[in-house]
């Protein structure tokens, strides 16, 4: 049974490497930055605190080897941006992954505000 893959502009990629990509909630940050607009990786870097610049570098280039985003270079810069002919069957799924992270968030600072509310016993 052939293997599902999906297509970018270089090459297909597996199925499997593109779900693996999106594994991680950082790497899903990371898309979702550059889903709308291309953005340098030192923009990139800025955004996403609390990490290092190598494990950001190391967050591109998986998604870039998984075909989900582009890489352009332009001198010493590099800027990236979601392939979305590649995500097209991922899409939906995607949406989903930041729907569920974004309804976890919300009951977090929900859970976090109960709390913190003073009791009136």
């Amino acid at each position: 049974m052939p293997r599902m893959q999906v297509r970018t502009r270089n090459r297909p990629v597996p199925l499997e490497a593109a779900m693996e990509a999106i594994t991680s909630p950082r790497r899903r940050q990371i898309l979702r930055l550059v889903w709308g607009a291309e953005r340098s990786a030192g923009e990139i870097a800025s955004t996403v605190r609390e990490v290092s610049w190598p494990a950001i570098s190391q967050n591109l280039r998986v998604l870039k080897d998984s075909g989900l985003i582009t890489e352009r270079r332009q001198g010493t810069h590099r800027y990236y941006k979601a392939d979305r002919r590649a995500l097209g069957p991922l899409e939906v799924v995607l949406r989903q992954m930041w729907t569920r992270d974004l309804d976890r968030l919300r009951e977090l600072a929900e859970e976090e505000a109960h709390a913190k509310r003073p009791r009136h016993d």
